[in-house]
């Protein structure tokens, strides 16, 4: 008998094939398509993937085995298996024996990576909140910048000062960082203001430590392993959080924001809440408190004491690339200044 759920997880594992295929992995999407296709019940791995009890395809079900398997090829763990990761030229056939090799012989060590969602931090944002930042620096006279962060993980977008920009050709920045972001851009440069960060601070469920060897090993299994950009990249900017950890708190985005809405604002700074890629793993009474607990407090903002909202996410009700929305209190007013993708590769520019 098939297990309960096997058609909506075989078709969410080729849904996330078409999309690791649409974002330049073709080897992810090689390996989902696989598991997809041939997983069974012949292994404690395969039957609990197969009756899983969610919904498999917003539980990114796909992402979270192929993350653990990642996490054990980087290991050590899986040599037979590594043998056809990136650069090795894949065979299906000989990729599928080593896999159902893999299945079963490491269950207990994937196991727990099917226990929650995946995780990533991918730096390549800060290429699209970036400018954004400067934008807000633009509108609010160059005054420093109070950032919060909701669904932080790692806090690797909190330090996006610190990281190099090509920027439609506009320098910014700091020059000289080993994480350097230039993403294809369309349209005419951001504004040529300094962001100048006076305090930072994140905020997430689960906050990850880029100081800790585990959490390092977690948000790089995440990056796809064919995608060798991205996992220099993540590496580079987790060495400069180790070095320097931006400060995360674990609890509920609405209750954290609640609490630092509540603190007077400091007269001459702006107070600027970003997200990215973030919004659509909140439930929906989450997402509708945070827009409240933002409209009340927009409602108190003054001209010394402004107040932003920077959100870099898919637009449910306009199906498409993400977007990035700057809201500006006093006033309230929302302005789409780019769409991106979601990896932060490139941006089409309209500005305020």
């Amino acid at each position: 008998m098939a297990a309960r759920n096997e058609d909506p997880v075989r078709r969410a594992f080729a849904v996330q094939a078409g999309h690791c295929e649409r974002m330049g992995s073709p080897f992810t999407a090689t390996l989902c398509r696989l598991l997809g296709e041939r997983l069974d019940e012949g292994t404690a791995i395969g039957r609990r993937v197969l009756g899983w009890a969610g919904d498999p395809e917003p539980d990114a079900l796909a992402l979270r085995l192929v993350g653990g398997l990642h996490a054990l090829v980087r290991r050590g763990r899986l040599p037979a298996l590594a043998a056809f990761y990136p650069p090795a030229v894949v065979d299906p056939a000989s990729l599928w024996a080593a896999l159902s090799d893999a299945l079963a012989t490491a269950a207990a060590d994937l196991d727990p990576w099917l226990d929650g969602p995946p995780q990533t931090n991918e730096v390549a944002r800060s290429g699209v909140l970036m400018p954004g930042l400067m934008t807000v620096a633009s509108r609010t006279d160059g005054r420093p910048i109070v950032l919060w962060e909701l669904g932080a993980s790692g806090g690797l977008n909190l330090r996006l000062d610190r990281y190099a920009y090509d920027l439609g050709g506009l320098a910014a920045g700091e020059d000289g960082s080993p994480v350097r972001l230039a993403p294809a851009w369309t349209g005419s440069p951001p504004p040529d203001v300094p962001v100048r960060i006076a305090a930072r601070r994140g905020v997430d469920l689960n906050p990850l430590d880029a100081a800790a060897p585990a959490d390092r090993e977690r948000l790089a299994a995440y990056v796809w392993p064919d995608q060798r950009e991205r996992l220099a990249r993540i590496e580079a900017a987790l060495a400069l959080a180790a070095a320097d950890p931006p400060p995360l708190d674990r609890a509920a985005a609405g209750d954290w924001l609640a609490a630092r809405l509540a603190e007077p604002p400091t007269p001459g700074t702006v107070r600027v809440v970003q997200h990215s890629i973030a919004l659509q793993y909140f439930p929906r009474p989450e997402q509708d408190r945070i827009a409240a607990l933002l409209a009340e407090a927009g409602a108190a903002a003054t001209p010394d004491t402004p107040l932003v909202r920077l959100a870099y996410e898919v637009d449910p009700a306009q199906p498409g690339p993400p977007v990035l929305d700057l809201t500006l209190w006093p006033g309230g007013q929302t302005r789409r200044i780019a769409t991106a993708d979601a990896h932060g590769r490139a941006v089409s520019w309209r500005g305020w």
